[in-house]
């Protein structure tokens, strides 16, 4: 059953609560000592984690059991509690911890939604910026920055050829994502790397026409759908199927048309 206006205001409302909380955590250790671990494996490589993303997950949890003890919670940090259950908040308290790490204001805190198995709101919080990208189908999506609110609208971009792109690493992509990659940036006009969810955000701006990553997991994705989908974006998998809230390899245009002729190399390497 869609959500009434009313309880997707609600719902909304404590969206932006839920940033400024874990701004509240993550803030005070951003270029400061934050308590640098690293979670990787010999074969996987280096994988920081930090207290800020820990104490922000954890005042997100603090936040929600709160206000809705009745909702289930998946978190990058903690786990799952309740993952079926009518509402679930998705959370990545710091997505982007090696900019965190490096000093860069590129990482993001990343918070969905999903009812009834399906991602009805979101949000891409950049605190040191004191940005959050706030979205879904049913609303439409806004920036809300320094007091005030501006609505987010992708830009007309038809051709691949005009188009901006990013891609977080290049290393992380397989063989096969790698040449495909390389043919959608060859094309392009312009391409930036390193921008993690940031880069997602400047898509429902209407500055990056196109965005493509891999090995994306649940909360990675989760918040950033309708983020985009609001804005009058599109996301997609490398095969041009609907986005899948499961992960995997994801797509975020602001033009059908322009993803259109990106997926003709990117469906060479859908898995």
């Amino acid at each position: 059953m869609p959500l009434s206006p009313a309880r997707l205001a609600e719902l909304d409302a404590f969206l932006i609560e839920l940033n400024r909380a874990s701004a509240a955590a993550i803030l005070p250790l951003f270029r400061a000592d934050h308590g640098l671990e690293d979670k990787g494996s010999p074969a996987a490589g280096f994988d920081p984690v930090t207290e800020a993303d820990k104490g922000a997950e954890r005042a997100i949890r603090a936040l929600i059991a709160q206000r809705y003890p009745d909702h289930g919670v998946i978190g990058e940090e903690y786990g799952e509690d309740r993952p079926d259950a009518e509402f679930v908040w998705v959370l990545d308290p710091v997505d982007g911890t090696r900019a965190f790490v490096a000093g860069l204001p590129l990482w993001t805190t990343l918070i969905g939604l999903r009812h009834e198995g399906r991602p009805v709101l979101g949000s891409i919080g950049q605190p040191y910026l004191d940005e959050i990208y706030l979205g879904g189908a049913q609303t439409g999506s806004r920036l809300v920055s320094r007091g005030t609110e501006t609505p987010l609208r992708v830009r007309p971009c038809p051709a691949l050829t005009q188009a901006i792109i990013c891609t977080t690493d290049p290393a992380i992509l397989t063989g096969p994502e790698l040449g495909s990659w390389t043919q959608v940036r060859a094309a392009a006009r312009l391409a930036r790397l390193g921008l993690d969810a940031y880069g997602y955000a400047m898509v429902a701006m209407g500055k990056i026409d196109l965005a493509l990553d891999t090995g994306l997991k649940v909360w990675d994705v989760e918040a950033v759908i309708p983020v985009i989908e609001g804005a009058g974006g599109v996301a997609t998998q490398w095969d041009g199927s609907p986005a899948r809230v499961e992960g995997g390899q994801f797509a975020f245009a602001g033009d059908r048309e322009c993803l259109e002729q990106a997926l003709v190399t990117l469906r060479r390497s859908a898995h």
